[in-house]
């Protein structure tokens, strides 16, 4: 390594050092989305200790960076840049999420919702809104809940426990728990086995 890079890694090491004493060392939510995070992606790290999981989340997947800084209202945090790029996604502050929420690729994503449940996933390109311009109309997403790219939720609608959502579907109406939808309107293509 060069010198600046030793120096920019060493000062990497202290800033993460503090935030997860600051912000990680007794919140289970983002410690579940730390878990979450590196389960889903298959990272070795996932076995380590809570620390080194948060600083393996933080330097490798930017994608949990925002969200992360997103938790802790700190998007504006003066040196978020050394861990996460400009990411074009907005999560609305008055949108309760539980531990365990996961991103890929959060490009042109904008979440407004009254509750999602806990082990989120979403891709790039999701919507997620009221319907009308009315906040009173908000979706309720469920827990285990696991949407594809170009997602678009509206309304004051309830998806229920471990659905999965297909890339491109446009969801209006109630979801139940355990299937899979997809399609433009979301319509019910499997029923999964609640075992």
């Amino acid at each position: 390594m060069k010198p600046n890079q030793l120096l920019t890694h060493a000062f990497k090491k202290l800033l993460l050092w503090r935030l997860y004493n600051r912000y990680v060392i007794a919140n289970a939510v983002i410690q579940a989305d730390i878990k979450h995070t590196l389960q889903v992606r298959g990272s070795q790290v996932q076995y380590a200790t809570i620390d080194k999981q948060f600083y393996h989340a933080m330097i490798y997947y930017p994608d949990y960076a925002y969200i992360f800084f997103w938790r802790i209202n700190k998007l504006g945090y003066r040196w978020r840049y050394l861990f996460m790029n400009d990411l074009p996604c907005k999560l609305f502050r008055s949108t309760e999420i539980a531990g365990g929420l996961m991103c890929y690729h959060p490009f042109a994503t904008v979440i407004n919702a009254k509750s999602i449940g806990r082990n989120f996933q979403f891709r790039n390109g999701l919507t997620v809104g009221n319907k009308g311009n009315d906040n009173s109309q908000l979706p309720i997403i469920g827990n285990d809940v696991s949407v594809g790219a170009n997602v678009v939720i509206i309304g004051a609608i309830t998806i229920g426990d471990q659905v999965t959502i297909g890339a491109g579907s446009v969801v209006v109406k109630d979801v139940p728990s355990h299937c899979v939808v997809a399609g433009n309107p979301a319509k019910i293509i499997r029923r999964l086995d609640e075992h």
